[in-house]
């Protein structure tokens, strides 16, 4: 069964359009080079409905097995610790669609 892996998230304060535009481009940079993403997108909230979350990103695995092969792979970890350093808050799901 194929897999989701959500994250939605705040930026800091004072991170800067452009910052946030470098953290999006590096998320979807990993397609193509983390074997288990099947997908991904991210982008920007457009509504008032998120609780003050601004960004959301959302990945395709192939299966629930292949989420730790996603976070422990060595492209997605300098991507992902750069991105919540420039995070205020974060919250992350991950599911399996039937």
């Amino acid at each position: 069964m194929t897999a989701l892996h959500i994250a939605w998230f705040r930026f800091n304060d004072g991170v800067t359009p452009e910052r946030m535009e470098q953290h999006l481009a590096a998320c979807r940079g990993l397609v193509g080079r983390v074997p288990a993403v099947l997908n991904l997108q991210c982008g920007a909230n457009y509504t008032d409905r998120a609780d003050g979350m601004t960004h959301g990103i959302v990945v395709t695995l192939p299966n629930r097995e292949a989420l730790p092969a996603y976070l422990d792979h060595p492209a997605h970890i300098p991507v992902g610790t750069a991105l919540k350093a420039d995070v205020a808050e974060l919250r992350v799901m991950d599911i399996e669609l039937s």
